[in-house]
């Protein structure tokens, strides 16, 4: 017994000890995430300001076009036409084109750009994409004021030149390194959706709170002032992009090789990886579009299912974008006071991803023995996963037929609190790719493919996504210049054809067999 007392003393310390690592390492990655989300932050609000002015100044000079032929003297000298005067189909049809065109091309540049740019990415480092990343945004927002200032000089249509510099980059590129570095911060499902939640409850709050409430309050100062404080905003995030982590050793990386030369940094790549030759550098980009479209023509049956429940929801969404002029010309308010009414949505959003969600994940967490395998935890943490997400999707196509069928702005605002329910659903999918059950991690994988292939994973599900948005920016404008003719409850067309397309990735990512 006293050969043992040693052994039982020695086993309790190393457990302390343990534990103690344990804390360290959740405080350190606890810490590494806040300059992404500061960043997040900065890149969301400031792409928030601009959509409002943007909208309401094209408003305002196709309203003026359209008077100045058929009613001059309702134009004011040296003024604006009103707002409510802007209300009438031929405007709205036309600023509803505008909009098809504009975020058309943006997504369809940032689609064609991905695979380069993440690619540039993990060669030259993350740092020098992301500040790339942020010129096209500066450029809409500088341009857009070009187009209201200078109103005697550029046609309204010029307004649609800046959406294609996102050839530089725009939000698929953003994303994908985003969270493919939330992804690579922790093993911990818990924590790993946790953190995906805190991504997406500052997106929330900073694109769809704080944003349009900036926004509308700025507007009725000066017009130009939102875009000005979102391109000050821009420039803030160039010092916040170097802070980022860097070689940060993750519980995912230091289960693997203790060898500091074995670990590939986050952000920073090997000179040796560095092309020497612009053809090397056309080959590796090559091979990227090789590796990915053979992941994308034979993929596993469940990453098929999940990539299919996220071109659908991603369809979906794209139903957001409208809401601003939804709201606008279905109930005669004025684009400030709308972005009041969607500020309100986003709290509860804000509530939902910070305080409810994670809460909700940590009670529900079942017990494990000390004897679990992590097999049986992993099917587990799968189950909750897309329990939780067809919850989200549930309340996504209850919320957007509610919308969609609501005569007045009364019931609008509970339908919007409701359909504000979903917004919890990419904490939960974008957690199921790192699921064995997608078969996309194989166990003799080395270290620095593992880092490829999880840049790699968001960067197919960002195109995929993407590929959504772009249909999206197309399909949704059309059916929302139709329902202007039809009028009625024809209004809420959208947003039925949103609610059946969540329905449809619900209906898919039930398919998903888990490992046993």
């Amino acid at each position: 017994m006293d050969d043992e007392e040693p052994l039982a003393g020695a086993d309790i310390i190393a457990g302390e000890g343990s534990h103690g690592r344990r804390h360290h390492d959740a405080a350190k990655q606890r810490g590494a995430i806040r300059p992404i989300l500061v960043l997040v932050a900065l890149v969301n609000l400031s792409w928030s300001l601009c959509q409002l002015p943007l909208i309401r100044i094209t408003e305002s000079r196709l309203c003026h076009d359209y008077y100045a032929v058929h009613d001059p003297s309702v134009i004011p000298p040296h003024a604006r036409v009103p707002e409510h005067l802007c209300k009438i189909d031929e405007v709205q049809q036309g600023l509803g084109r505008i909009q098809r065109v504009m975020e058309t091309s943006w997504v369809a540049g940032d689609f064609l750009m991905t695979i380069p740019l993440v690619s540039l990415a993990e060669l030259y480092g993350r740092r020098y994409v992301l500040w790339l990343n942020l010129v096209p945004r500066l450029v809409l927002l500088s341009w857009t004021f070009a187009v209201g200032y200078f109103d005697k000089l550029l046609p309204v249509k010029a307004i649609m030149l800046a959406p294609f510099f996102s050839l530089l980059g725009g939000d698929c590129v953003l994303n994908s390194i985003v969270y493919s570095l939330v992804s690579g911060l922790t093993d911990d499902h818990v924590l790993r959706a946790t953190f995906f939640g805190f991504v997406n409850a500052i997106s929330s709050i900073s694109a769809s709170q704080l944003g349009p409430a900036l926004a509308s309050g700025t507007m009725s100062i000066l017009l130009w002032l939102p875009l000005w404080i979102g391109s000050i905003l821009l420039l803030i995030a160039l010092p916040v992009i170097s802070m980022l982590p860097s070689g940060l050793q993750v519980a995912s990386l230091a289960r693997l090789e203790s060898d500091e030369h074995d670990v590939t940094p986050l952000l920073s790549a090997s000179v040796s990886r560095i092309p020497s030759s612009k053809r090397e550098l056309v080959g590796l980009i090559t091979d990227r579009f090789r590796a990915i479209l053979g992941v994308l023509t034979n993929p596993s049956r469940n990453l098929a299912f999940l990539l299919m429940c996220f071109f659908c929801t991603s369809l979906a969404s794209s139903d957001t974008k409208l809401m601003p002029q939804y709201i606008s010309t279905r109930y005669h308010w004025a684009i400030a006071s709308v972005g009041y009414l969607l500020s309100c949505k986003a709290v509860l959003n804000f509530v939902v991803l910070t305080f409810i969600i994670p809460i909700l994940l940590r009670v529900r967490q079942p017990p494990f023995h000390a004897g679990t395998s992590s097999t049986r935890k992993q099917e587990a943490a799968d189950k909750a996963h897309i329990y939780h997400a067809q919850i989200c999707i549930f309340f996504s196509v209850v919320g957007a037929v509610a919308i969609a069928l609501s005569p007045t702005i009364w019931l609008l605002i509970p339908s919007l609190l409701l359909y504000g329910l979903g917004i919890a659903l990419p904490m939960f999918t974008y957690s199921l790719l790192n699921s064995p059950s997608l078969a996309l991690k194989g166990e003799s994988m080395q270290t620095s493919e593992r880092g490829r292939s999880e840049t790699q994973i968001f960067s197919i599900v960002m195109l995929i996504k993407t590929v959504g948005t772009l249909l999206g920016a197309v399909v949704m404008p059309t059916l929302w210049i139709a329902a202007i003719q039809l009028k009625g409850a024809a209004f809420g067309l959208p947003y039925l054809a949103s609610a059946m397309c969540y329905g449809l990735g619900g209906v898919v990512l039930s398919k998903m067999e888990l490992l046993k």
